[in-house]
């Protein structure tokens, strides 16, 4: 009988540890042992193997998962490794199981973030080709002009980052404030969009991420809806559809030019 190989970080992933990506700060810090031993980067596990974290084993594979949304409020920090930072959203949510943030919302921020114990989603989510929909409602310092919709709508280019933002949409609300739509994820990008503009924010909020709309008070989280669920789902595998379709059209283009 064949005995299945999965690689390290995948398994502590399915496992709901955490994210393939965390995994792989965890493994690169040695915080990771297999059967006693310190592995290296891409290492595979059978089932059969002891895996510990920090001396801590890690064992059932987890059948029910958690999905939780959590209205974020300012001056919380989205990281997981509770000795760097004491503001963290582990300390402050208190949940009795391991869970994990899907993506990030910076300190000065508020709004909607998903926390969940299942890798699998995270990676989904994260992965930047889906381009999934997150909504912001933005405050600035100063009043909002046609030409500063226009241009945030547009694309800017952002050269601290070497990047050009999408194109998204972008609607005002009322003199200081407008509402966008992104599906891309840079670094502090509205807030550095704006700065290119000579705007500066004074409050930002995550209201929706894809199909799930913010509807909790701040600093209070609620568990997806069955439907939510289902319909979050759909979305990611029709996403990865597409990004497996993107890849073999980068690979014909590439072949392409090197003829």
């Amino acid at each position: 009988m064949d005995i299945k190989l999965t690689r390290l970080n995948k398994y502590l992933s399915e496992v709901g540890y955490c994210s393939r990506r965390e995994a792989d700060r965890l493994i690169d810090a040695g915080r990771v042992t297999i059967n006693g031993i310190v592995p290296e980067m891409g290492t595979k596990v059978t089932e059969n193997d002891d895996v510990e974290v920090d001396g801590k084993p890690i064992t059932d594979r987890k059948s029910d998962f958690v999905y939780l949304a959590f209205n974020k409020p300012v001056g919380i920090v989205c990281t997981t490794d509770t000795r760097v930072e004491k503001d963290n959203i582990i300390d402050f949510l208190k949940y009795p199981k391991r869970i994990f943030p899907i993506g990030r919302l910076d300190k000065p921020s508020e709004g909607l973030i998903f926390l969940t114990d299942d890798g699998d989603i995270v990676n989904k989510i994260l992965r930047a080709s889906n381009n999934h929909e997150k909504e912001y409602i933005v405050t600035v310092d100063k009043p909002i002009s046609q030409t500063f919709i226009k241009r945030m709508a547009g694309g800017i280019y952002l050269e601290d980052l070497d990047k050009t933002t999408k194109k998204c949409a972008v609607k005002k609300v009322d003199s200081h404030t407008f509402k966008i739509i992104l599906t891309q994820g840079l670094n502090r990008q509205i807030r550095r969009m704006c700065e290119y503009l000579t705007y500066e924010v004074t409050s930002l909020r995550r209201t929706r991420i894809m199909n799930v709309k913010l509807d909790v008070p701040v600093g209070e989280y609620r568990e997806f809806t069955a439907g939510e669920l289902k319909t979050l789902y759909f979305l990611l595998e029709d996403s990865d559809k597409n990004f497996k379709q993107n890849i073999e059209t980068e690979k014909i283009k590439t072949i392409s030019r090197r003829k």
